[in-house]
C-alpha cells in the first residue's frame, strides 16, 4: 500500500510586517539595474558582535531563505538564518529617524548604541 505523505509548507525564517513589505516594495521601485531582492545578513560588527545589514542581491545563494512580497523577493543570508528564526522585521519612521527594526527572540543582549547584538 502506497502512503501518501502530505508536506507542511515550512514557515519563513523572519515574518515582515505591512510596513516592512510596503518599503521592500519601495525599495525594488528604484532598485539598481540587475537587483533580483532585497537580502538580511548578520555581518560580525560592532559592540556586541552583530549587526543587521539589508541590501540589494544582484544573485540568489543556495541556502538563502526566499521570501516573497508583494512588492519584490526578500532573501534571508543562510549563515543568518540561525540567529533570525522567529524575528519579526519592521519599519518606522519618525521626525528624527527612519529604518528596519527587528524584534529577535534569539538575541540575548545588544550594545548601548543599538548598532549590534549577540546569541
Amino acid at each position: 500500500m502506497n502512503k501518501e505523505t502530505k508536506l507542511r509548507a515550512r514557515p519563513a525564517a523572519i515574518n515582515l510586517t505591512a510596513a516592512a513589505e510596503a518599503r521592500i516594495a519601495e525599495l525594488m521601485s528604484r532598485a539598481p539595474e540587475g537587483a533580483i531582492g532585497v537580502k538580511l545578513s548578520t555581518p560580525r560588527r560592532g559592540c556586541s558582535g552583530l549587526a543587521y545589514s539589508v541590501d540589494y542581491v544582484e544573485e540568489e545563494q543556495a541556502f538563502d531563505e526566499k521570501i516573497e512580497t508583494p512588492g519584490g523577493t526578500f532573501y534571508v543570508d543562510g549563515a543568518s538564518i540561525l540567529y533570525l528564526i522567529g524575528s519579526m522585521m519592521d519599519w518606522s519612521e519618525d521626525d528624527f529617524a527612519a529604518g528596519f527594526t527587528f524584534n529577535n527572540p534569539n538575541a540575548k543582549g545588544a550594545c548601548g548604541c543599538g548598532e549590534s547584538f549577540t546569541v
